[in-house]
């Protein structure tokens, strides 16, 4: 038991694994072979409730706290990375801007739907030269005659080229301050707008089951009610945004560990070399104490991260420290259970094989590990 976790989040826990487990696994495979996007199972997704958890049933949500998001993204990851990293994107990204900034108007207009599942909803900030820098965001939205007039182009956008995806909420610039930097602003796009085209991105080596796409706006044209918050603060609303999607990409990297370390249980136990299961040789019993051991450290720095944001504590150092440790041992723990499976661990028909891939982006999405840890140097008073 963890001392950041209820008995009430466990029982939630339980019912998200029976979900994934008899909704999710099944298709996993055969939607990753695919390069499917499956608007179905996102729709079952939202009707078993799993969008809008953290956010008040006034606006269609489920009224639970974050570490419930968390535990749901846990536990779809410890199963497939592509529904986790739907899952993760539409609550942390798509949803939370919105109740987090939103006008009284603009929340009832946009969350229940999104809540329930009927659409689900981007987060668009990387540009092709604009990623780790947001500083470098090239797309512009200038205002006249009451509209916002937009044009530019992003990247590596979640949730946002298929037919499930009814907009995007974006950074762009909107004028300069005195001091020469960028004004950035947010604004909401819905992906009926004229000028504003998607396209999926295929051939991905991860999480090709999910939805990424690349937006082009072409003079975008909506209404001054589609700023989100204030003028020129879409800045500190997008990296307070990034502080608490982290949490549910650590969340990513948890599960995902979990998971692998489960099939490397399972296998060790099964196979056996020499007259006995490889999982009573030492060098393998070391490996799967080490990865136990990394888990357990994941699940205490992510749940604590995650009490403080739930107690209205600062977290931001906590959530870098929680994601960047979580995708860190996901990546050491998908490499040692792919060992322990030897050349079977290299085929599709083995799950390992697709965790070993899904891993590679946690490293990168919502903050590289290299910029958290510039994040982290900056909390602990490196420099200013």
């Amino acid at each position: 038991m963890n001392p950041f976790i209820t008995k009430e989040h466990e029982i939630f826990r339980q019912k998200v694994r029976d979900f994934a487990e008899n909704e999710i696994k099944p298709l996993a495979g055969k939607l990753d072979e695919e390069e499917r996007f499956s608007p179905e199972l996102t729709q079952k997704m939202g009707e078993f409730g799993l969008f809008g958890i953290a956010i008040p049933k006034k606006y269609g949500g489920q009224g639970l706290d974050y570490r419930s998001l968390v535990i749901a993204v846990e536990e779809i990851a410890r199963v497939d990375g592509s529904q986790a990293g739907t899952l993760a994107a539409h609550n942390s990204l798509g949803i939370a801007p919105i109740y987090n900034y939103g006008t009284e108007e603009q929340k009832m207009k946009y969350l229940p739907m999104l809540c329930r599942g009927d659409k689900i909803w981007a987060f668009g900030l990387t540009e092709e030269n604009a990623g780790s820098d947001s500083q470098r965001t090239e797309t512009t939205a200038e205002f006249k005659e009451g509209y916002w007039h937009i044009n530019g182009a992003k990247m590596f956008i979640s949730n946002a080229a298929s037919e499930s995806s009814a907009g995007v909420t974006i950074q762009a610039v909107t004028g300069v301050r005195k001091n020469g930097k960028k004004e950035l602003s947010s604004i909401l796009v819905p992906k009926e707008t004229p000028g504003f085209t998607r396209e999926k991105i295929t051939n991905k080596m991860m999480w090709r089951a999910s939805d990424t796409g690349r937006l082009f706006f072409d003079n975008v044209k909506v209404p001054a009610e589609n700023l989100l918050g204030e003028r020129g603060k879409g800045g500190k609303m997008m990296l307070e945004t990034l502080d608490a999607g982290r949490l549910s990409i650590g969340a990513m990297g948890l599960g995902l560990a979990q998971g692998a370390f489960e099939m490397a249980m399972d296998y060790a136990k099964k196979r056996e070399q020499f007259g006995k299961p490889i999982g009573q040789f030492q060098v393998n019993t070391f490996k799967l104490a080490d990865m136990a051991t990394k888990i357990e450290l994941a699940h205490n720095t992510l749940y604590k991260a995650t009490w403080l944001k739930d107690n209205n504590y600062a977290f931001g150092k906590e959530s870098a420290m929680a994601k960047l440790y979580s995708s860190e041992i996901a990546r050491e723990i998908a490499d040692e259970s792919l060992q322990i499976h030897g050349g079977y661990g290299l085929l599709k028909s083995f799950d390992i094989e697709r965790f070993y891939r899904d891993q590679r982006i946690l490293q990168i999405g919502e903050g590289t590990s290299e910029i958290l840890r510039l994040v982290i140097s900056r909390h602990i008073g490196v420099y200013d």
